[in-house]
């Protein structure tokens, strides 16, 4: 495999990167270093993949990079480069993420046009897409109704890469992740929020009243599933990954206190515009067409947070 990376410096992009090239792939990862969150924690997502030769660094935006070059012999490309954040997309701001999300896949998907030697394009999409008005489980066939415009701009990414399938035979596979944590996980996310004020002692903020839920999904889970993405997806398709642990953000703060052995200090805050109520993935496509099958449980995947995350502060 000749893979290409987009977003390589990110939280799941970078454990994607170790993963292909310790199977075997020989793998360029591009990123643009944006600001949402500091510079140094990305270079340290990066220590692994840098000091690999069959690795290849591109610092670039992608509607700055020469794509054609780039994709020339790629047989997989996995697009995970993207504007990130439910909260900050409101305003002046969407324009970033029209910018990082929206844009820059078409940039992508043009550029992947005609190229022989691609065999598949993943795109990360996200459980954003779907809202608050679908049945649970969520399924791929649901209306999507995103309440956020982070939502908004992942679904138009998704259909961008499904109308790139249907006109230009681009074999693109959409994943819409559902809350993947683990270890590297952004410092704006909130298992990262929660672990490091139980490891500084400092109150955990929720916001509502901490019984919306969520289906977590452990990051090398989400990572076995998007490489089985890139084998055995069917082009055109979108899958949920989700790993099967939906809780309360309550039961997770008890979970945190077992495994902190610290009992949280809990600061309530009014709920957030565009936070979705409720995500459970139904995952039987996923199962059926790419072999997902979750290992890692809540509890167990907390705990390899908390160790990873209590190791840097």
């Amino acid at each position: 495999m000749k893979a290409l990376v987009t977003g390589v410096a990110g939280f799941i992009g970078s454990t994607l990167a170790e993963r292909l090239l310790a199977e075997g792939a020989e793998v360029v990862g591009i990123d643009c270093f944006t600001d949402y969150y500091p510079r140094p924690t990305k270079e340290r997502n990066l220590a692994g993949p840098r000091a690999h030769p069959r690795f290849r660094f591109v610092e670039s935006r992608l509607q700055d990079a020469d794509l054609n070059r780039l994709l020339s012999d790629r047989t997989h490309i996995f697009h995970l480069a993207a504007q990130a954040g439910v909260r900050k997309s409101w305003g002046r701001d969407f324009a970033v993420y029209t910018q990082n999300n929206v844009e820059a896949t078409q940039m992508l998907l043009e550029a992947a046009c005609g190229k022989p030697a691609l065999e598949r394009l993943v795109y990360a999409s996200s459980s954003s897409v779907y809202g608050d008005l679908v049945a649970m489980p969520m399924k791929e066939d649901a209306r999507p109704q995103p309440v956020s415009p982070y939502g908004v701009s992942k679904l138009a990414a998704e259909q961008l890469c499904y109308l790139y399938f249907a006109n230009f035979g681009v074999p693109t596979v959409s994943l819409r992740y559902f809350t993947v944590y683990g270890p590297r996980q952004r410092p704006d996310m909130g298992f990262h929020k929660f672990l490091r004020a139980a490891i500084l002692q400092e109150p955990i903020t929720i916001y509502g009243d901490g019984e919306q839920t969520r289906d977590f999904t452990y990051v090398h889970d989400a990572v076995t599933a998007t490489i089985a993405a890139a084998v055995r997806g069917l082009p055109g398709r979108v899958y949920n990954v989700g790993g099967g642990s939906r809780v309360t953000i309550n039961q997770v703060l008890e979970m945190i206190g077992r495994v902190s052995g610290r009992q949280p200090r809990i600061q309530v805050d009014p709920a957030q515009k565009g936070d979705m109520r409720h995500t459970y993935a139904d995952t039987s496509l996923a199962r059926a067409d790419l072999g997902l099958d979750p290992k890692v449980g809540l509890e167990e995947g907390l705990a390899a947070e908390y160790t990873w995350l209590a190791g840097i502060l």
